[in-house]
């Protein structure tokens, strides 16, 4: 699963070279990053039940930058105290079950998005105890993530909620050998979307064309390391220290070969 991330921070300029190659989009898509930086807080952790916002670019606004609440609440939550019950359990999608689920099918079908992130983590298991680890690609170029998207107004307030959630599938060898949480049914990893796949996810298309784009990326272009806790007495907060590596006797031994 993805519930923890580094988003909007060094990286945060480059993801306008994420979405075009031509110099007048990305003058542009820089110019409304930077705007947007004035609205949103930069975190090297951040953890997803606290619900921030994540940067998105969706196929209703492919080259518009925006900033959507991570967990979706679908348009039929019908009060305030459902939404905040549900967005719990949808901080992240299920490749597999993405176009059948009440809470995911219609965005899955109408809103997709893209959700560039800095980083990502994932947890560890051994002997009662966690280990995070840090996941990003060897260049550190952003991260671009297959997500979807919902519109919702609480009824009772009026006010109005962007929402998204990260789509996962199986876990590539790399997350196979991280990813080894025993109350899980096997390894997970966020979809991750190459450059050139990006726009076939926000295109409108068939359900078997882009299931096909919803699978394990390739871990060749990834490296992992230990982090400090995420968790519990020992976190340090959201601070740049917090993406150090911190190496942990206990799993010397090849673990990422």
């Amino acid at each position: 699963m993805c519930y923890d991330v580094t988003s909007l921070t060094e990286a945060q300029l480059k993801y306008a070279r994420h979405r075009s190659e031509d110099p007048e989009f990305i003058a542009e898509l820089e110019r409304k990053l930077a705007l947007l930086k004035g609205e949103s807080e930069a975190h090297y952790h951040v953890n997803a039940f606290s619900h921030p916002k994540l940067l998105v670019f969706t196929n209703a606004e492919p080259y518009t930058p925006k900033l959507f609440t991570w967990g979706l609440i679908p348009p039929w939550v019908k009060s305030r105290e459902e939404a905040l019950t549900i967005w719990n359990h949808t901080l992240n999608a299920r490749a597999e079950t993405l176009f059948e689920k009440p809470s995911f099918r219609h965005a899955a079908h109408q809103r997709r998005c893209l959700i560039m992130v800095d980083a990502f983590y994932e947890h560890h298991h051994l002997k009662n105890k966690t280990y995070p680890f840090r996941i990003r690609f060897k260049n550190h170029e952003p991260i671009t993530f297959a997500g979807i998207w919902e519109e919702w107004t609480d009824p009772e307030t009026g006010e109005f909620f962007e929402t998204t959630t990260i789509v996962t599938t199986n876990g590539n060898d790399l997350l196979a050998r991280i990813h080894n949480n025993p109350k899980a049914d096997g390894p997970r990893m966020p979809v991750i979307l190459p450059k050139n796949k990006q726009d076939e996810w926000l295109k409108q298309d068939t359900e078997e064309n882009l299931k096909q784009l919803l699978i394990p990326f390739s871990d060749k272009e990834l490296e992992a390391y230990t982090v400090r806790r995420l968790r519990g007495k020992e976190y340090i907060g959201d601070v740049e220290e917090i993406t150090e590596e911190i190496m942990y006797p206990e799993l010397e031994g090849n673990l990422l070969g």
